[in-house]
């Protein structure tokens, strides 16, 4: 089967279970009486990472680190500069700082901690992923202690986060079947695509990093742009935004945690400063655009945009080829 193809087709079964996932997963969620709180802090925000979780582990399992750590990296990047980008480009988003402030400033946190890192011991080994979630854990409980107790905006987007998927319709049963098939799905689609990937990256002659930074990252960040859409066309931009800082803290501590803990992940070589240096920036971007005026415009949407231009093309033809 053609790369191309093979990376189409298991793209589109990424986006049909991880959709298929989430929606039975938080059906089943409701039923058994869980808080659209914390609902909005796991299910969600965990689901829409799925994609770059099964992806990344398989990555890992046979033996890709460069797609599997490239994923995450990327799918980080796309999710502020390409993904946030087009909808504030598009539609100016207003944001309250106070509700985003916390979250954001942790993704950084959590992108200077892998940065730091990868760069000091070369490898994600077993212990550090199994500190990464616990870290995730940690963070989640305190958050959801915090929102719980005190409320505000901050409870409110997060509870918003957990009506961006339709609950399913019908029995439990249902659910159970959506739950369970959607991820049967993922690992599917996780094995073309990553298969995909590796040979069309040996037939151009590109390096598996490269490929992992840029068409798996984008495809796997499909769900979080699916989810930012209809946040915004529902009045709550500022559910996108929690969805885009969420989604970046699981991809880096429950994705590369999970990977990493089943086969350390070594870092490529050819991950270096200039890879580090956009993450770290997106991250900060997101919240200083965020905080400055309380939205982001469309010029700054625009910045976002061809930040991500110029990184793509760097990639591509600056240090792609092997």
């Amino acid at each position: 089967m053609d790369p191309l193809v093979q990376i189409g087709i298991g793209l589109a079964l990424l986006a049909a279970g991880g959709e298929g996932l989430i929606r039975g997963a938080v059906s089943l969620a409701r039923r058994f009486g869980m808080s659209e709180l914390m609902i909005g802090l796991t299910l969600v925000g965990f689901g829409t990472s799925t994609p770059e979780l099964v992806t990344s582990i398989d990555a890992a399992l046979a033996g890709s680190p460069g797609i599997a750590l490239g994923n995450v990296i990327g799918s980080n990047i796309s999710n502020v500069l390409l993904i946030f980008g087009l909808i504030a480009f598009f539609a100016p988003i207003a944001v309250k700082p106070e509700a985003v402030g916390r979250d954001a400033i942790f993704a950084i946190f959590v992108s200077v901690a892998l940065a730091a890192i990868a760069t000091a011991f070369g490898i994600l080994s077993r212990e550090i992923g199994l500190a990464f979630i616990a870290a995730l854990l940690v963070y989640t409980l305190v958050v959801f202690r915090m929102e719980k107790r005190r409320g505000g905006p901050a409870a409110i987007m997060h509870e918003g986060e957990a009506v961006t998927h339709e609950p399913v319709p019908g029995a439990m049963l249902l659910a159970i079947v959506l739950t369970i098939g959607g991820f049967a799905i993922l690992i599917y689609g996780a094995d073309m695509l990553v298969s995909g990937a590796v040979a069309l990256a040996q037939n151009a002659g590109i390096s598996e990093t490269v490929i992992g930074l840029t068409i798996v990252a984008v495809g796997t960040s499909l769900p979080e742009l699916v989810v930012s859409l209809v946040a915004v066309l529902r009045g709550r931009a500022d559910v996108a935004f929690g969805n885009i800082v969420g989604s970046n803290i699981y991809n880096v501590l429950g994705i590369l945690g999970i990977s990493s803990i089943i086969t350390p992940i070594t870092i490529p070589a050819d991950i270096g400063f200039i890879d580090w240096s956009v993450l770290l920036l997106s991250a900060l971007l997101l919240l200083v655009f965020a905080r400055t005026d309380a939205r982001v415009s469309r010029q700054e949407g625009a910045t976002l945009l061809m930040l991500y231009a110029a990184y793509t093309a760097w990639l591509l033809w600056g240090q792609g080829s092997t």
